[in-house]
């Protein structure tokens, strides 16, 4: 029993470093927090308006956000010129940077890459 409860203990403390936090009343993404706390699958993806890459994943997200497998994942998009405070947050220092949750923890991210396939088998990563 003891030793449950030091496991218990620790696997809370690496959550809580794992997953984000930002302060309540100063929630730079609204409903982040709520979000990743709830445990289903979250998608952060940081653009920026002149970068290539990012145009070019807009629309294979949209288009995977539209089906069926990803109709229950919430996508929080972070403008990278404007939203520093949160790219320092996510510890983001690029742009085209994807960043997928599950279960309440951050399971995987991936910077510039624009295949549809690798696209998606990160989303799936969070399902």
């Amino acid at each position: 029993m003891n030793r449950r409860h030091v496991l218990l203990s620790c696997a809370a403390i690496i959550l809580a470093l794992a997953t984000p936090v930002f302060a309540a009343g100063d929630d730079p993404l609204p409903g982040f927090t709520e979000a990743v706390a709830a445990g289903g699958p979250v998608l952060v993806h940081v653009t920026a308006p002149w970068c290539g890459e990012c145009k070019l994943q807009k629309p294979i997200v949209a288009k995977l956000l539209g089906t069926p497998d990803f109709k229950d994942m919430k996508e929080f998009k972070v403008d990278f010129d404007t939203q520093k405070d949160v790219l320092k947050q996510l510890r983001v220092q690029v742009q085209a940077t994807m960043i997928v949750y599950k279960g309440g923890k951050e399971v995987d991210r991936m910077t510039g890459k624009t295949d549809p396939a690798v696209i998606e088998a990160i989303m799936r990563k969070a399902l």
